[in-house]
This record gives C-alpha cells, sequence and structure tokens, in this order.
C-alpha cells in the first residue's frame, strides 16, 4: 500500500501540509525533480497545447483527420508510454522534428512562485531536473518560473536515448552520468508510476498529486513514500537541521 510518512493520502488535497522528519530526507545530497506538473500548478495545463500539437503533427504525418489522429495518439502512448516512442518505434519518425514541433507552445501561462524559490533554496545539496520533455523546454520553464539557476542539471528525453520514465534504464544512467548515491537521492514527481524505479534504487521519493487519472498510484503500491499537495509548502516545513 502506499505509505506516505507526511500525511494520509486521502486528506492529500485539504489537509495542510506537515511533514515528519525522515532520514532519506534530513541526509539527502541530491534533489531530483519532474518538470511538467510538478515545478509549476498543474492547473497552467501546458500538457493541453502539447497535446494538441501533438495531434497535428499525426495529423500531418498520416494524412488522417483529427479524430483519427487522436485515437492513434493515445494508443503509442498506452502501448509505449510516450506518443514519441510510439511514433520512433512503429514508424522510424524522427524524434527531433517531432519535440521540436510539440514543444512549440506558450509558457507565458507558468508565473514566477517565489514560495518553491525561497524553498528550493534552503535544500542542501545539488538540484537536477529529470524531464520526459527536452532541455529547450525545460529552459523555457525554468525561465518562467525564475528558478533556472537552481539547477545543476537537466536530464531529458534525448539523455535517456528517448526512453520515457518509467523505464528503468534511464534511471541508472541518470545516476551513472552526476554520480548519485541513491540512498542520498530525493526524486519529486507527479506521476506516480514514474517514482517505482527511482524507489527501487533507493531514492526517497516525493509524489505531487494531480487531478489526471493517468498520474494516480494504483492498490498496493509501496513506493511513494511523501505526499506533497502544495510542493513549495511542503519543502518549506521540511524539518532538515
Amino acid at each position: 500500500m502506499i505509505a506516505p510518512l507526511s500525511q494520509p493520502l486521502a486528506d492529500a488535497g485539504t489537509t495542510p501540509v506537515v511533514p515528519l522528519r525522515d532520514a532519506g530526507l534530513a541526509r539527502a545530497e541530491t534533489w531530483i525533480f519532474d518538470l511538467d506538473n510538478t515545478l509549476y500548478p498543474a492547473e497552467c495545463n501546458l500538457f493541453a497545447q502539447i497535446d494538441v500539437r501533438m495531434g497535428r503533427f499525426i495529423a500531418d504525418l498520416f494524412k488522417v483527420g483529427p479524430d483519427e489522429a487522436r485515437r492513434r495518439q493515445k494508443g503509442f502512448f498506452q502501448a509505449h508510454g510516450t506518443t514519441l516512442r510510439g511514433l520512433m518505434v512503429e514508424h522510424g519518425v524522427d524524434p527531433e522534428a517531432f519535440l521540436d514541433y510539440v514543444h512549440d507552445i506558450d509558457v507565458s501561462v507558468v508565473a514566477p512562485l517565489p514560495t518553491l524559490t525561497e524553498a528550493l533554496d534552503r535544500l542542501p545539496g545539488r538540484k537536477l531536473i529529470y524531464t520526459n520533455g527536452t532541455v529547450a523546454h525545460a529552459d523555457r520553464v525554468l525561465e518562467r518560473l525564475g528558478i533556472s539557476d537552481r539547477f545543476d542539471g537537466v536530464f531529458d528525453i534525448v539523455a535517456s536515448a528517448y526512453l520515457p520514465k518509467p523505464q528503468e534504464p534511464p534511471y541508472h544512467q541518470l545516476v551513472e552520468r552526476y554520480g548519485i548515491a541513491p540512498q542520498r537521492a530525493v526524486m519529486v514527481e507527479d506521476m506516480a508510476r514514474n517514482l517505482k524505479p527511482a524507489a527501487g534504487l533507493g531514492m526517497t521519493t516525493i509524489w505531487v498529486p494531480t487531478a489526471s487519472a493517468w498520474a494516480q498510484p494504483e492498490q498496493g503500491d509501496d513506493h511513494i513514500h511523501h505526499v506533497a499537495p502544495d510542493l513549495a509548502s511542503f519543502l518549506a516545513a521540511l524539518p532538515l537541521d
């Protein structure tokens, strides 16, 4: 079962976050953050823009209408973890062309979060981004949030050889590239399933809940150690001293 140490999962949307002291958090040397819907509120809904552009890319590629494009898009996603992976495996699509097209979106809906900046500043050790997006997309979003200089690196879908989370090989590549000691690392994600390989390596995990059905944990999951409905508040309240 899910075992968050900070608060009951059922109360995650309403109960004030009061994190308990946890050795995995207190000894952390590396903090690994997902980007989309984790470092900014899911209500910004950048993915809705990306989703539209993925549909257009597929419609143009296969010369089909929007309904058929959406059907194919969701099929690729469900079968391969990302639409891109499905297009690459099944149709040999150039990943750079796809990524450049779908990330050409308006990020002005993302606003600076001073409370998140302050919370990140109090965390000890390195801070990294691990995203299924690209470095270019991450750079634009981090710039909007005003936290570009708070991170020591971005491990993106290109660095992972286009293998998306939660496939395990990229997690090992991430650890090797940055010399991460998993038992002294924390991973923060909005997609519950993406935390499983991190926990398997020995990392402490923090789940940021959203309304997305795809992002929810499954019955019997035991790889979520903490739940943070408001990430900035959660990090600000951590007893790290």
